[in-house]
């Protein structure tokens, strides 16, 4: 049987190689399958690129005073805190802010529900992320049983208007619904188990993502129902691809906003369609 010689790059063809179209020329003609890193290289160049418009946005935000909440909702594993690490990774600290409350102590389970949220929006001046927000009774309590159904009624019917209050008093909301299928929840659930860098992400609450799929769906859809308003609505991210969705949640908050050198941006901030859109025209969804 013939043997064949292994597929790579020898020494002497390595030390050759002075840049990266060097590389690149290198392993095609040796018919090695590079569409991974290909992958990869674009999606480091375009949130390079994308990153420096959001510190151009920043800048606009803070010199025009305004105020800024960009909420990340979505299922358990779905990518939330990825995607507010890439938002927040070249931002001036001073004007921006992460929010990721833990579960309320017993004083704030007695005040208002709104309470706890109110005292973390944007100050003049400033963007906030949300990591989760008042939305948690909407979906997350009722399934996990955090709340009773009066709880739930009372602030289903509030929302709307605390909303359209936010909304009068001129804070710019915007609302990410990340969507991740269950066999790829799944998938990240068992990556996370296996690297112990990420076990601590995995809670109890986690385990019962994939046993209460349905039931999460139904409160899911009723949100979106009673929440995706004209002045407050919905953008639902596919995220089964983590890097695609990054980017095109950061081209969407780019493009709400004519913010000074706009213009001179060295890539699309117009985001793709298929990837990222509003509730109402996302006939088909992951979850």
């Amino acid at each position: 049987m013939e043997v064949q010689e292994p597929v790579g790059l020898s020494r002497e063809e390595f030390v050759q190689i002075q840049s990266h179209s060097d590389l690149l020329d290198k392993l095609n003609q040796k018919n090695i399958d590079i569409s991974s890193v290909l992958k990869r290289i674009r999606y480091e160049k375009e949130k390079e690129l994308l990153q420096v418009e959001l510190v151009k946005l920043q800048r606009y935000i803070n010199k025009h005073k305004l105020r800024v909440a960009v909420i990340f909702e979505g299922r358990d594993a779905a990518g939330k805190g990825g995607n507010i690490r890439r938002f927040m990774e070249h931002l001036n600290p001073r004007s921006m802010r992460l929010v990721a409350l833990n579960k309320p102590t017993d004083v704030e389970r007695g005040q208002w529900y709104f309470r706890r949220y109110i005292q973390h929006l944007p100050n003049p001046g400033e963007i906030v992320f949300f990591d989760r927000s008042w939305y948690n009774r909407a979906v997350v309590e009722p399934v996990m049983g955090f709340c009773n159904d009066e709880q739930y009624r009372q602030f289903m019917v509030q929302l709307p208007e605390f909303e359209h209050m936010l909304y009068e008093d001129g804070v710019i909301i915007v609302k990410f619904w990340l969507s991740i299928s269950k066999e790829e929840q799944l998938k990240r659930f068992n990556a996370r188990m296996g690297n112990p860098l990420k076990r601590w992400k995995f809670s109890p609450v986690d385990k019962k993502g994939q046993e209460y799929w349905d039931v999460y769906t139904k409160y899911k859809e009723l949100m979106f129902s009673k929440t995706h308003t004209s002045f407050s609505p919905w953008i639902i991210v596919k995220t089964n691809d983590k890097q695609e969705a990054r980017l095109n949640c950061m081209r969407h908050v780019l493009s709400l906003m004519e913010y000074d050198g706009k213009d001179e941006a060295k890539t699309s901030l117009l985001p793709d369609p298929n990837v990222i859109m509003r509730y109402y025209r996302s006939l088909h969804k992951y979850d």
